[in-house]
């Protein structure tokens, strides 16, 4: 046992568990990454290696209710914007001529073809992949002879590339899936392009200034699949010092909502090649300062219903649909860069408690900015409560042109993810729902791992190996996630606790067809105090934050009238067919809760139903489980001159109203919702 732990020298935890069957389970602390992944590209020296390395699209195929919101997007919205959206008509459009121009050639386009392209490879979806081929290919065809391609958008005579940024992921995520080495010639020449340009005509628009990030990640992911390339990192330092200054302390260079959730990992992508320090911790910097500032409130994310404002700090400030995938997205790279388990841990937070929320669950509208506290969902004007002016808290598929096209990509990405290939040729779960992936281990092993598990709504994970009929020796990790306190891992039904604070768990075995792993994460109720945000509470549960359960009246609307002011349709398009709604509440909602039950939270109700029968637990009505709370309201609490749910009164509040018991249901379910709570004086 000693010699094996003395080979595992970047292990940091013990071993706990050898069988006769050659199982060593041990506890990780932090995941290889010294060592060569032979099935699975890293990057090449002079950059340092990825923790974790993402599994090609359409390997994992997700299920349960995974499964089912990816089914929910390609029959709703996500599948139909190009019947509906006038950025993706193909009359005209910039993106499908050759020589750039044309209408809409900025970034709605490539936004939902990112998800919408991902979607259909996940789900082999035959339709899909045809329609996401004529625009790839479009895109492919537009290369000039100079090395430029797509549509050429001038700013102060300056080309905006933006939009090319999106759409380099795009022919990623494709040459992923079908291997087109087009795709490599493509960014070849033009990155050569870029690298020609002029500094002083490069990424000087807010827009790709701020974002330089993400061409940066396609330059490294280019320079790590061709050869004789090493001026490939000469543009690395050229986009680095051209892009927007993310290492400020205790500032950033813009308050936009989707920029921060996006660029704030730009110094840690620089980190790749630097190898300093201070640009990995440059991007915890900048993740830790918006929350400490902006972001006291449940679900993950932060106050910036447009842009994050001195004062505008409680829980009724929202965030973009936008930012929330944008978030999602960035918390999967860096997981990748890192291999820390935090940023699967907030993925999965944002993932569960806001994202949800900011769709209808036929996945057929959504919301420009949804909050944690959001007791009415209407088309009035709210600002200056929140900072825009418009209906930017109804449900509308035409609305608005970011984030009705940029919404594609958070499931699709996400499932993406469930997976990732480790540097000692093995293979780690990260993120956790029912799946099935197929993925190379050892050298050149192929085994399919079939994950079953209701989770986040229930605490067992099961994972079955199909080996194909042979023995394959390879490391198996499993994340433990922050709050899980007392797992247990069991191997074809052999148990061992796991202590508190390991992050992974890595199993090896010569592994067989029909070997199981089960999982057990059990999950407590626990409270959260927002102490800087009028001492507020939230009830937690696993990975779950609850809300108060409002009665939500959906109001239909004409989905044209009431489009937020930059939206744009198709002449064809049927607003009957796509209509929005305003969600208004049907029961009170501005309770307290008690500060006594609060003392002993572990001993709350909890109430299990049935699972749904649409596999669908994120709408009011489905939840699977519940937490019931006694609560009295809050006199004065309501809503405000700004139509808005009102500001926290500072906690603890005087009430003499009567004592009530209320449900609590999971926040992604809640479309309407309270989930920081004022606390009663007892």
């Amino acid at each position: 046992m000693i010699k094996k732990v003395a080979l595992l020298s970047y292990l940091t935890g013990l071993c706990l568990f050898a069988s006769a069957q050659t199982s060593i389970v041990t506890e990780v602390r932090q995941l290889p990454l010294a060592g060569t992944n032979l099935n699975y590209i890293n990057n090449r020296f002079p950059l340092k290696q990825n923790v974790l390395l993402k599994l090609p699209v359409g390997n994992i195929v997700p299920q349960g209710w995974l499964g089912k919101y990816l089914e929910l997007q390609k029959d709703g919205l996500t599948g139909h914007l190009g019947e509906i959206s006038a950025w993706l008509s193909k009359k005209n459009n910039a993106w499908l001529s050759t020589d750039g121009k044309g209408d809409y050639g900025w970034e709605e386009v490539p936004y939902w073809l990112k998800g919408y392209a991902n979607l259909g490879y996940i789900l082999k979806d035959p339709g899909i992949i045809a329609e996401s081929k004529i625009w790839l290919e479009a895109a492919i065809r537009s290369q000039r002879p100079d090395g430029y391609f797509g549509p050429l958008i001038l700013r102060n005579n300056k080309p905006d590339l933006w939009g090319n940024m999106i759409m380099l992921w795009c022919l990623q995520s494709y040459y992923e899936y079908s291997g087109d080495q087009r795709v490599l010639t493509l960014m070849t020449n033009y990155f050569k392009w870029q690298a020609n340009l002029p500094d002083s005509f490069f990424l000087k628009d807010y827009w790709e200034n701020s974002r330089g990030g993400d061409n940066l990640l396609s330059v490294y992911w280019l320079y790590n699949r061709t050869s004789d390339n090493g001026w490939l990192l000469e543009l690395a330092d050229k986009i680095h010092r051209n892009t927007a200054n993310w290492r400020q302390k205790n500032d950033l260079p813009n308050w936009h909502n989707v920029n921060i959730a996006q660029c704030f990992r730009e110094p840690a992508t620089y980190y790749l090649k630097s190898q300093a320090e201070e640009d990995l911790k440059a991007t915890y910097d900048n993740f830790q300062f918006v929350r400490q500032v902006f972001g006291q409130v449940p679900g993950g994310m932060f106050g910036a219903d447009e842009n994050a404002r001195p004062g505008y700090t409680d829980p009724r400030q929202g965030v973009e649909t936008c930012g929330m995938v944008e978030q999602m997205a960035s918390n999967e790279i860096l997981l990748g860069i890192t291999g820390d388990p935090f940023w699967a841990d907030h993925a999965e937070e944002v993932a569960f408690n806001t994202y949800p929320a900011a769709v209808t669950a036929d996945f057929k509208a959504l919301r420009y900015i949804t909050s944690p506290n959001m007791s009415i969902s209407d088309s009035h004007n709210h600002a200056p409560g929140i900072d825009n002016n418009g209906p930017f808290l109804m449900m509308n598929p035409f609305s608005s042109r970011c984030c009705q096209h940029n919404h594609s990509q958070g499931w699709p990405y996400y499932a993406e993810h469930l997976y990732m290939a480790t540097n000692d040729n093995g293979l780690a779960a990260v993120l956790y729902a029912a799946s099935t992936a197929e993925a190379k281990v050892a050298n050149n092993q192929r085994i399919k791992v079939k994950q079953v598990t209701d989770y986040p709504f229930e605490e067992a994970l099961h994972f079955e190996m199909d080996t194909y009929g042979k023995t394959v020796s390879f490391p198996f990790y499993l994340r433990i996630p922050a709050w899980a306190t007392q797992a247990q891992v069991k191997i074809n039904g052999k148990s061992q606790r796991i202590s508190a604070g390991t992050k992974y768990i890595r199993i090896d075995r010569a592994w067989q067809d029909g070997d199981r792993v089960e999982l057990s994460l059990p999950m407590h109720v626990a409270l959260k105090t927002w102490t800087e945000n009028k001492n507020a509470v939230s009830i937690q549960r696993g990975p779950l934050t609850y809300a108060l359960k409002i009665k939500e009246n959906y109001v239909k609307k004409d989905s044209k009238v009431s489009a937020i002011g930059d939206s744009k349709w198709q002449e064809t398009a049927d607003p009957a067919k796509w209509p929005s709604y305003e969600i208004l509440p049907a029961s009170d909602w501005n309770y307290g809760l008690l500060s006594q039950q609060l003392k002993t939270v572990d001993r709350l109700k909890i109430v299990r139903r049935p699972w749904p029968k649409d596999n669908f637990p994120f709408s009011v009505d489905a939840v699977p489980i519940s937490i019931m709370v006694k609560a009295k309201q809050v006199d004065g609490w309501k809503i405000d001159e700004n139509g808005l749910t009102g500001v926290l009164p500072v906690s603890p509040v005087e009430s003499t109203a009567a004592v009530q018991e209320v449900e609590l249901i999971p926040m992604g379910a809640a479309r309407l919702r309270i989930s920081a709570f004022p606390t009663i004086k007892q």
